[in-house]
């Protein structure tokens, strides 16, 4: 047995796979339902683009089960958030908003350097995880219950303030791909301390997701497009697979309608985002007709 041998046997002993998974196995992990993929559209940053998005997909006769603000809480005004609670109370949708302050809204310089911004969207400073669970406390108070992290620190926090009652026991916090997440021990050590689904990498290959989804039982969320800034590329050809090698999986669609990842989506740009959530669904009714989609209403 080669040095390399043995390692791979160690991370098996922990649970984790040896090494990326180019079988591609088919996961028989599923959502409490017992459906493979659920829909997500991110990137709504208020209720008027969050109505044209919940009207259009109406037309189309298809139901999302998440619907992501990337901007920030605070960027929103109470009444905005009202509203946007009662868009997902009727089309019974979750709602996601970000944690607000950011490395990137914070007073330093040094994540707008080009080596500095690799601290991407993490928090800066025991303020900022103040404001991050008062971003959280407003939203909760309104009736939000999903929260999108970028911070693995705020996350930790945020699952003690849930488990402790400081915050509703029923929130729920999602990372974001800006996180860097990569590898099967990355999501496990995000899962052990309180996340509830986790978005890797944006251009995470299959042989890789099949590995993630080893090491994991949180739902995972992969772009299934993405913004110019982060890409471009568009995978619906890909999505099949994805779910068959990785549910249960959030595919998260309506990315490659936006420039950049806070891109403040207008009416007209949200009907396109489901427009892009009808075209993945062509793609799975054809190439992979028996996978299983959970009905509207399923949030949990």
């Amino acid at each position: 047995m080669t040095t390399m041998d043995e390692t791979r046997e160690f991370l098996s002993g922990l649970g984790l796979p040896k090494g990326d998974r180019y079988d591609l196995p088919t996961s028989s992990k599923r959502f409490p339902d017992g459906a493979q993929y659920r829909f997500e559209v991110p990137g709504i940053q208020g209720p008027a683009a969050m109505r044209a998005l919940l009207e259009k997909l109406d037309e189309y006769g298809i139901a999302i089960h998440r619907v992501t603000q990337t901007k920030g809480i605070m960027t929103l005004l109470d009444s905005e958030i009202e509203e946007m609670v009662g868009l997902a109370h009727e089309y019974q949708t979750q709602l996601i908003l970000a944690i607000g302050p950011r490395a990137t809204t914070d007073t330093s310089a040094t994540a707008k350097t080009e080596e500095g911004k690799r601290i991407g969207y993490r928090l800066r400073g025991q303020e900022q995880i103040v404001r991050a669970i008062e971003e959280v406390r407003r939203a909760a108070s309104f009736g939000v219950r999903g929260f999108l992290v970028y911070d693995e620190g705020a996350l930790w926090v945020l699952n003690e303030a849930r488990k402790a009652g400081f915050i509703p026991s029923d929130c729920r916090f999602k990372m974001s791909a800006h996180a860097g997440i990569s590898n099967p021990c990355s999501a496990r050590l995000m899962e052990s301390i309180g996340l509830d689904s986790i978005n890797p990498v944006r251009d995470i290959q299959l042989q890789m997701l099949a590995a993630m989804r080893q090491a994991v039982d949180v739902p995972i969320d992969i772009h299934t497009e993405n913004p110019t800034s982060s890409g471009g590329f568009i995978r619906h050809y890909e999505v099949p697979e994805m779910i068959r090698v990785a549910a249960p999986l959030y595919l998260k669609t309506g990315g490659s309608v936006a420039g950049t990842h806070s891109w403040d989506t207008t009416v007209d740009q949200a009907r396109q985002r489901a427009k892009q959530v009808a075209l993945v669904k062509r793609m799975i009714d054809q190439y992979y007709p028996e996978a299983v989609v959970s009905p509207r209403g399923s949030i949990e």
